[in-house]
């Protein structure tokens, strides 16, 4: 199966190299174009602009950072749209908002093509290791079509129904795991300022009802000051502000997401938006500092 890939950030160069890994033959588009070398190095053909890449594939797939970035690629000069016809497919993996991919739809539709937004739950390593969870609206036949990749990708894939639900969807989650990763970095601040150990509070999480992944895998690198993006703070941000605004947009009171969100614009108001989004960590050690 050959596809296109148009997108070469953290998660994009993961997924790519993991389908290149599993036997898809792979055309790669970024916006820098020498991000597409290690790639190439493994086999994979470069596509110098997105029109190109839709020109040879029947099914491109999208990741890149935020909704000016997805429509960019489709609408500008050499974009999607210039190649697009009918009998071929466009996924975008991308985390944006419904709107974003409606708009999206529109434009691929317009044109007699496929549609599918596909927005994942989860970052780096799950991206690398093919566990993320896919979560899929629109088009069921590219769905279908698709799942040989999926299925490489992802660990488990949903279809939510009509385009929207993705983005929704994702969202939500996001938004979730921004509030609970301020609420983490304030217990592991308060475990230390009180004079207990912070690393004696993350073992007790571990064994309790809200033992997770996330704090067992970011607590001892927020101890050691280790912000290796797997997910930037910046796109961290950009979801939350996301979600609040879909919140807007159903009359949900979100008062616990709109304080975390303050969180994560103070983080990048420091400087920290290319760090892991648990960096956001560093905003109470600043509050510390100026007490």
């Amino acid at each position: 199966m050959e596809v296109g890939f148009l997108g070469l950030g953290i998660m994009g160069k993961a997924m790519s190299m993991n389908l290149l890994m599993n036997g898809f033959k792979v055309t790669v588009w970024n916006r820098t174009l020498s991000k597409c070398n290690e790639l190439v190095a493994h086999g994979a053909s470069i596509g110098k602009t997105p029109a190109e890449v839709i020109n040879k594939c029947k099914i491109t797939i999208a990741m890149l950072s935020d909704p000016a970035a997805a429509l960019s690629v489709v609408l500008d000069k050499d974009g999607v749209l210039e190649q697009f016809c009918g009998g071929k497919g466009y996924i975008d993996m991308s985390t944006v908002d419904p709107e974003t991919s409606c708009r999206i739809n529109e434009a691929i539709t317009s044109k007699g093509g496929q549609f599918l937004e596909a927005p994942v739950s989860g970052s780096k390593q799950p991206a690398e290791t093919g566990q993320l969870v896919i979560l899929a609206a629109g088009d069921k036949a590219l769905y279908e079509a698709a799942m040989p990749a999926f299925d490489i990708l992802g660990k488990k894939s949903f279809f939510l129904g009509q385009v929207g639900n993705g983005a929704k969807m994702k969202l939500v989650v996001n938004m979730i795991m921004g509030s609970m990763m301020n609420a983490f970095s304030e217990g592991l601040t308060l475990a230390d300022r009180s004079g207990l150990n912070p690393r004696d509070l993350l073992d007790v999480l571990d064994l309790g009802a809200i033992a997770n992944p996330m704090f067992k895998g970011k607590g001892p690198a927020m101890l050691q000051n280790n912000y290796s993006p797997a997910f930037p703070l910046k796109h961290q941000q950009k979801d939350m502000r996301l979600a609040l605004a879909l919140g807007d947009e159903n009359s949900v009171p979100m008062p616990v997401a709109a304080a975390s969100n303050e969180a994560f614009k103070k983080a990048r108001s420091m400087g920290l938006g290319d760090m892991d989004f648990s960096a956001v960590f560093e905003t109470l050690k600043v509050l510390k500092h100026s007490s």
